[in-house]
């Protein structure tokens, strides 16, 4: 099943009588497997590399859709899982996984970073091929759908807006769910962190030119791979630091027009890439900021940067950690892991529960240039480590993550994982979708 489809998961639930499964680490080493047929499917999930003891993997089809909709929990210590959901293509049950297991981790330390009580998670549903993914009513209905599984697992994890959603996606999510972040503004949500997300993203570039050589932005040459929304808000924040020139690749057509209309008169030079051109890594700049694919750091890229910095808002950016994270130091580039970079999107959205404030200090604080937990000292806080220690940035931020990760909430302790436990006390995965007790 791994290697398959991952609607054969679907028919192996439907042939089970069941349209919800869970898999969740126990004390002991032990794991909870919901279903017998899927005991080798959770052998070869513990088998993966980005396996973590991860406190649950939970999978349900829609009832209005018949989507395949899945949940990924790592830790829950410093809070019950946040993280956005993302609406992709998978050929294979076990990269929709791998996904979901090294997208959860990420979440965590990310939120761990930024000083958040939340733990990482991270939502998936599955595009099927031969779909219209632009009719309304069909998107309605996977998002009531994931608002629903959501509902169902009783608050272990609180979704997010993520890659391939859209505001109107998280409208109906929430019109069948309360845990749900990123909602529209009018019914008191925090809409898109695209404009939050760049500005983290470019006070990490201060942070790290600081860090480097005291300098500032002005007059540098900035690289980027992606040119799409949080790009072009970065384009225009950084056009405020009088930047000397932006160099934007993208392979959307549509958004290299936005960006040639919206920046007509600044310089900033725009490329159409095709897919698996990843020439714009090769241009000579000050700092190279990938904002387009995650695993664009790797053995086939690396030797051609031509930038002394690398900070950008993609996710995951480095295909394996450890070894591209060494690479990228054997080659005297400064690499800013992009989990301490981009944690803006998840500020934003985060809290929003606790109510709405214009410019709200609580968000703001993460991008001044004091706070400890803010995006320029965390980062300083993490180069002053590998400094230290000899070794990558990205090495010494995934454990400092990991340590602060480890925290309790001060009000909730444990919380996150009673729920998870209440699930499996209460049989969840053989109750009727949209049940909890």
């Amino acid at each position: 099943m791994w290697d398959e489809d991952p609607r054969n998961l679907a028919e192996a639930l439907k042939n089970a009588g069941s349209r919800r499964a869970l898999i969740a680490a126990r004390p002991a080493d032990d794991i909870y497997i919901s279903h017998d047929a899927l005991q080798p499917l959770a052998g070869r999930l513990v088998e993966d590399p980005d396996y973590d003891r991860h406190a649950a993997c939970l999978f349900e089809l829609g009832a209005e859709s018949d989507h395949l909709l899945a949940g990924f929990i790592h830790r829950t210590e410093r809070g019950q899982a946040a993280g956005g959901v993302r609406f992709w293509s998978y050929p294979r049950l076990g990269s929709l996984i791998n996904d979901g297991l090294r997208l959860s981790r990420a979440m965590g330390q990310k939120n761990a970073l930024a000083g958040l009580w939340w733990g990482g998670g991270k939502g998936i549903i599955a595009r099927e091929p031969g779909r219209d993914y632009d009719d309304a009513r069909l998107r309605t209905a996977i998002f009531r759908d994931y608002g629903r599984f959501i509902s169902g697992i009783a608050g272990c994890y609180v979704t997010a807006e993520d890659v391939g959603t859209r505001p109107a996606d998280m409208a109906a999510i929430f019109s069948t769910t309360r845990h749900t972040t990123c909602i529209p503004p009018v019914v008191g949500g925090s809409g898109n962190p695209g404009v939050l997300t760049a500005r983290g993203v470019v006070v990490a570039m201060e942070a790290a030119l600081a860090h480097c050589s005291g300098d500032t932005l002005a007059g540098k040459v900035i690289a980027m791979q992606g040119a799409g929304n949080v790009a072009q808000n970065m384009i225009a924040t950084l056009l405020k630091h009088g930047i000397g020139k932006i160099i934007a690749s993208d392979i959307d057509t549509a958004a290299l027009d936005k960006a040639r209309n919206r920046f007509a008169d600044a310089p900033v030079e725009l490329r159409q890439a095709e897919a698996d051109n990843h020439s714009i890594l090769a241009t000579p700049c000050d700092i190279l900021a990938p904002n387009a694919v995650g695993g664009i750091l790797n053995p086939d890229t690396i030797p051609v940067i031509r930038a002394p910095i690398v900070c950008g808002a993609a996710n995951n950016q480095l295909r394996k950690p450890d070894r591209d994270a060494v690479g990228l130091q054997q080659r005297d580039i400064l690499y800013v892991p992009d989990f301490l970079a981009n944690r803006m999107g998840i500020v934003n959205c985060a809290n929003e529960q606790y109510g709405v404030i214009c410019d709200d200090p609580a968000v703001e604080k993460h991008l001044d240039r004091h706070t400890p937990e803010g995006v320029y000292c965390r980062l300083l806080e993490v180069l002053a480590r590998a400094e230290h220690s000899g070794r990558p940035p990205a090495h010494e931020a995934a454990v400092l993550a990991d340590e602060l990760a480890a925290e309790t909430h001060p009000a909730w302790p444990g919380r996150g994982q009673e729920i998870i436990d209440s699930l499996i006390a209460s049989n969840w995965a053989e109750k009727p979708t949209g049940t909890i007790c």
